[in-house]
């Protein structure tokens, strides 16, 4: 089989037609070069080029061969560059697991900065919660989840890759909306939205720790799962919520957002979570990326 050295040479030959320029060309000899004409035809063996002392023309085998040649050459460049984005983590396909509450936000720009720097990345994105992700990604439905920080299991890495403070949501016509900044203790007897105990079980244990610390005792009324469906009451009047500043930019009818003092720092994490023996490069790219982000966040 010929060797892509020889078609290179061959090439070179048949569009200069002159051993000395082709020879130049290539940085080599012409023996050399006469050599590896002669090697490729004996390869194939066909006559390539009608050689004498004053000139040298393609043969019809030659120039039939000339067009396939080229295309050969160009599909081991595109194949060595393919190999070369893949290897950097620039080019390929990711499946991306999400929850919801973080595509108020966070989600959103990392798809934007995904977008920019990797524009030969197909990003697939799948909305699930945490524990589905987690699910996913030992069956390999997914390649990499941003999740609630939870215990994951054995097999699976992960790190934090962002945090966001929390804020009070009210209904626009209660008392409480027309202040600037609450604490805990205004809290104290209203009724309250909380979170699901078993469908979001990490947003109830952060607040449930916040209000216990602050020995504040709201009026649950409902117990939901998901933030938008807390909201969703909120708006209603069916009481008040803490839920994370991204979820200000739903700009909800009716629905008032304003700061909170907490008894300590609890922000709400969202940890990226990639099976450990994933040999693609794009997990720590993304992953990078969305590090960058969380910092520029947090600079602002």
């Amino acid at each position: 089989m010929f060797e892509l050295n020889q078609l290179v040479c061959f090439v070179t030959l048949a569009e200069e037609l002159h051993f000395g320029r082709a020879a130049k060309r290539l940085m080599m000899t012409q023996p050399p070069l006469s050599r590896q004409i002669q090697l490729l035809e004996h390869q194939i063996d066909a006559k390539l080029f009608d050689r004498t002392s004053r000139s040298v023309r393609l043969t019809i085998a030659g120039d039939r061969f000339l067009p396939e040649a080229r295309r050969v050459l160009r599909l081991a460049e595109s194949a060595s560059t393919l190999a070369k984005k893949v290897a950097l983590g620039s080019t390929g396909s990711l499946r991306v697991g999400f929850t919801a509450a973080s595509a108020y936000d966070f989600v959103p720009r990392l798809v934007t900065a995904c977008l920019a720097e990797l524009p030969n990345v197909d990003l697939s994105l799948k909305e699930m919660v945490t524990g589905d992700q987690l699910e996913a990604l030992g069956s390999e439905e997914i390649d990499i989840g941003f999740i609630r920080p939870i215990l994951v299991r054995s097999g699976i890495d992960s790190t934090k890759v962002f945090a966001e403070g929390l804020q009070a949501a009210i209904p626009s016509a209660h008392p409480l909306a027309r202040k600037r900044q609450l604490t805990l203790k205004d809290l104290d007897d209203q009724p309250f939205i909380m979170y699901s105990p078993h469908e979001s079980r990490y947003f109830y244990e952060l607040i449930v720790g916040q209000l216990a610390q602050a020995n504040v005792h709201p009026r649950y009324v409902q117990y939901l799962g998901q933030i938008h469906s807390v909201l969703s009451l909120v708006r209603a009047g069916l009481g008040l919520a803490l839920v994370p500043q991204s979820a200000s930019g739903l700009h909800l009818d009716n629905v008032t957002m304003r700061p909170i003092t907490l008894r300590s720092k609890a922000p709400a994490e969202v940890h990226a979570v990639w099976r450990r023996d994933d040999r693609s490069p794009l997990v720590p790219t993304v992953v990078s990326i969305a590090r960058r982000l969380a910092n520029k966040s947090q600079r602002r």
